[in-house]
Parts: C-alpha cells; sequence; structure tokens
C-alpha cells in the first residue's frame, strides 16, 4: 500500500512538473515574440451605440520597434520604449491617423504601474483628460472656458476601459520599420475617412499590407465589400498559415474590471445582419428567401468558426505575455470568492460585491499620489480618507482595511466573471488574491466581525460620505475596529 500511495505521489508530481513545462515553454515563445521588431493587428471589439448598431469594431496596428517625437511625427524607439499605436479616427483635427505609444493608448496612464485596478467612468474620463493637457492640448485643445471638448479623440487614449482587444503579431525588420516612418512621415497626414470605403481596418490594412504586400484583403461575400477589423484578423492568420516561417503569435488584453460596460464580439456584416434581431426578424417576415441567403453566406464564408482569442496569450502592462488560466484554476478562484462574499452575510442585496462598489466609487472623487497614481478620496464620518486604486499603491491609503479589500473583490468578481475565456492569466488573479490576503491580515475576518456597511452614501464636500451612523446594509469581509485615517488631500490638479 505504501509503494502504492509512492507511485501516485511520484506521477502526480510528474503531471505537475509536465504542466509547469507548458507554461514556461509558452511564456518562453512569448519573450520571443517580442525580442524582433514587430507589427501587430489589433482587433477591438465593438461598444456603446456604434457596437449596437454595427458590432464590427475598430481595427488599429501597433508598431513595437517604432516611435514618435509627437502624435505626427514617427521615428525609431530608443532603448526601453515600447512602440506606439497608429489609429485612424474620423473628426480628430482633420488628421488621418495618429501615433500614442502603446501604455497610454489601452489605458491613459504613462507607467504600466498607474494602472487602476477597478475603473468607472469618472475615474477614465479624468485620466484620459489629464493626458490629453499634458500630450495632445495642441491637436485636441479645450472647449469653451477650458472645458474637456466633445468628439472621437477619447478613443485614442483608454481603449482597454471600453473593450477587449485581440492582437496578431507578425515580425517586421528594421528596414521596413525606417521604410514606414519616411512614408508616414512625408504624406500629408490629412483626413480622407470614410465609413464604407477609408475606415479604420483600411488604415490598419494599409498597414500590414506595407510590410507584407497582399497579406490583407477584404471580403466581397461575408462584408459586401466593407473591410471590415474581423476579416483583416482572418486573414492574416491564413497568411501566417502559408508562411510558417514568418515568427507570428496572438494576444488578449482583456477590458479592464470596472462598471464600465463590458465589450461585445466582433463581427462581419453579413454576420451582424443576422445575429441581431432587430435586422433579421423583420428581414425573416418579409422575405425568407433573402434571410435564407443571408444564413448561407454566414455558413458558407465561415464567419462563425473564427475565434480570435484562439491560442492567445494574455498580455501584461510591463511585462511579457502569459498563457491563459486553466479553467479549472478559474473555477476554483470563482468558488473561493463566491464562499468569502457568502461569509460576509450580504443582508439582503446579493452577493454582487461589484455592482455594490461600483456604485459607491461613483460617489468618490478621484485623487493621485506621488508617484501620479490613481487613488479614490472618501469622507469617512469627519475624516477624508484615501484608497489605492492600482496594485502598486492599493495598500498605501489611508482608509479602513474594509474599503480596501472592498475594491480588490470587486476587481476579482469582475475579472473572473467577466474576462473573456482566455484573456486572465493565473499571476494577475494570484496577485489580486493575495493583495486581498493581506488586506485581511490587517483585521480578524469573521462573519460575526463584519459590520462595515454602506446603506446611504452621499456625495458631500469632495468626496463620498460613509456615515458610521448609517453603516448598515453592505459588508466587506472585515469589520470596523481600528480609528479612520486623517483628511488627506493629496496633491492631484
Amino acid at each position: 500500500m505504501r509503494r502504492f500511495w509512492g507511485s501516485m505521489w511520484f506521477l502526480q508530481h510528474i503531471a505537475r512538473m509536465g504542466r509547469w513545462l507548458w507554461v514556461w515553454a509558452a511564456m518562453a515563445v512569448g519573450c520571443a515574440s517580442l525580442a524582433h521588431g514587430s507589427a501587430t493587428l489589433l482587433l477591438e471589439e465593438p461598444y456603446g451605440h456604434m457596437g449596437f448598431f454595427t458590432a464590427t469594431g475598430h481595427a488599429a496596428v501597433y508598431l513595437s520597434d517604432v516611435c514618435a517625437d509627437s502624435p505626427l511625427v514617427l521615428r525609431l524607439c530608443a532603448g526601453g520604449e515600447t512602440g506606439v499605436v497608429l489609429s485612424r479616427y474620423d473628426g480628430v483635427s482633420g488628421y488621418d491617423w495618429l501615433a500614442i505609444p502603446l501604455i497610454p493608448y489601452l489605458y491613459a496612464v504613462d507607467r504600466p504601474e498607474d494602472v487602476p485596478l477597478f475603473a468607472d467612468a469618472k475615474m477614465v474620463l479624468l485620466l484620459r483628460d489629464r493626458y490629453r493637457r499634458k500630450y495632445l492640448e495642441e491637436i485636441v485643445p479645450d472647449g469653451a472656458g477650458g472645458a474637456t471638448p466633445g468628439g472621437n479623440w477619447y478613443q485614442l487614449v483608454g481603449s482597454s476601459y471600453d473593450r477587449t482587444i485581440y492582437g496578431f503579431e507578425i515580425e517586421t525588420t528594421p528596414e521596413q520599420d525606417e521604410a514606414l516612418i519616411r512614408k508616414l512621415n512625408s504624406e500629408a497626414n490629412r483626413s480622407h475617412f470614410h465609413l464604407l470605403s477609408n475606415n479604420c481596418a483600411d488604415f490598419a490594412k494599409s498597414i500590414i499590407d506595407f510590410y507584407y504586400p497582399k497579406a490583407l484583403h477584404r471580403s466581397i461575400i461575408a462584408d459586401v465589400g466593407i473591410t471590415t477589423p474581423k476579416q483583416l484578423a482572418k486573414t492574416l492568420v491564413k497568411f501566417n498559415a502559408h508562411h510558417p516561417g514568418i515568427k507570428f503569435s496572438r494576444i488578449v488584453i482583456a477590458q479592464v474590471p470596472g462598471s464600465m460596460p463590458r465589450s461585445s464580439k466582433p463581427h462581419g456584416v453579413v454576420e451582424s445582419f443576422l445575429k441581431s434581431k432587430k435586422y433579421i426578424v423583420p428581414s425573416a417576415i418579409a422575405s425568407p428567401i433573402f434571410a435564407g441567403c443571408v444564413f448561407a453566406v454566414y455558413v458558407g464564408t465561415g464567419e462563425g468558426g473564427f475565434q480570435p482569442d484562439r491560442g492567445a496569450m494574455v498580455f501584461h502592462a510591463g511585462s511579457d505575455p502569459e498563457p491563459p488560466i486553466a479553467r479549472e484554476d478559474r473555477k476554483a478562484y470563482q468558488r473561493e470568492l463566491k464562499d468569502l462574499l457568502a461569509h460576509a452575510d450580504y443582508r439582503g442585496l446579493g452577493s454582487s460585491i461589484e455592482r455594490t462598489w461600483g456604485k459607491l466609487q461613483a460617489k468618490a472623487s478621484v485623487d493621485f499620489d506621488d508617484q501620479d497614481a490613481p487613488m479614490l478620496r472618501m469622507r469617512v464620518g469627519d475624516h477624508v480618507v484615501r484608497i489605492g486604486a492600482t496594485a502598486e499603491n492599493v495598500l498605501n491609503g489611508s482608509a479602513p482595511p474594509q474599503l480596501t479589500q472592498g475594491i480588490l473583490e470587486a476587481r476579482l468578481q469582475s475579472e473572473l466573471r467577466h474576462a473573456p475565456r482566455r484573456g486572465i492569466s493565473e499571476s494577475e488573479v494570484a496577485r489580486d488574491w493575495n493583495l486581498l490576503q493581506q488586506t485581511m491580515g490587517r483585521e480578524t475576518l469573521s462573519a460575526a466581525d463584519t459590520s462595515l456597511r454602506f446603506s446611504q452614501v452621499n456625495a458631500e464636500g469632495s468626496g463620498a460620505n460613509l456615515d458610521h451612523a448609517n453603516l448598515g446594509q453592505l459588508s466587506l469581509s472585515a469589520r470596523v475596529g481600528a480609528p479612520v485615517g486623517e483628511s488627506s488631500h493629496g496633491n492631484g490638479p
């Protein structure tokens, strides 16, 4: 019997080692893919009103070895720089394209350490406008009275707050990068945007085709001749299949957890029509033959079979891509979090700490620490407290531990539930879980002690007001035992 259990232990040990060897190998592939210059086609999910009507999403191109002296002037990158995203948006000061560094394009901050754990519309608006005032004011000037201007400029920064992004990376050479820089810097950068014939996907296609002529093409049948982001991704994958000697990889950049509406899957033109009840149902009633033809085109072109996150590594700001978390591990984290929130005893409000924290954060004000990283300011009784809003500063605020637990629990619930199937890595979840455990270590965690609640949260002064007399409905997994920190005003604008 002892020999049997010893053999079982040995086999389990080998299985675990095999799994980790696969992970290390996948990480090595991800690191290797970044060792050379590359052009990455970005397929961005649709969101908001345009997502409702078209569902085709957005396309842009990230160049790892091309940087910019300004959003309009390109150059080769120096050591330590991370490249730029080139994109076309309609109505941005009449320009055809603009170049934004990768991290600001994704998160509207300069440093990976400053990416917030849980974002809401107010924080995103502030981060975008701060970046605009610092770097883009000549291109996107203030509105009347110094107000934030309207227009599509906001899509140039903080794209990952709005949607999940899929990247299809193909290698480039320094000579190709230099040639593209000369071409774009010498041409007139004036907008000739047209939704049907010269849209964002057409621009992305022109950049990839510059590196690899005729690599991408539109679909006359599936997209009725309109260039769409999903079609470009499909053809680039096919191009790689026919040219296996060219280094190629996939990444997924998950939408930042928070109360911002979640984006939806990108579709082609015919696919959008077929999967939209507001279009296909009236069409089927008026002309069943036409609806049948639409379905035949959808099946015949294989639109539904393309999965943009298949085989993708998970992007992390400031570090190498990693393999996605295993399905069983993700479910295990979900069960642990569910048990944790259940023991917190959410009397009558359910277990959606994500939704409740979103409401609380909406009534707080955004502040910044000495490193210019975002924080939240809330009034608790007679005190103004600050809560770190990033993984770097979340443990450094003056708020009671239960408030810090709230933002971490909300993030975990959001990323475990809303992240795309392959859009989350185990190390990222483990980091957030470890931070949550550290906050719990500051208090004795028990169901009997969970008495911090937020039944009445009123905007007051510079932040949300949490009245101790009314902390009576929502527990955040810890008791109020330590004294609340003193008033702090930060150094933000």
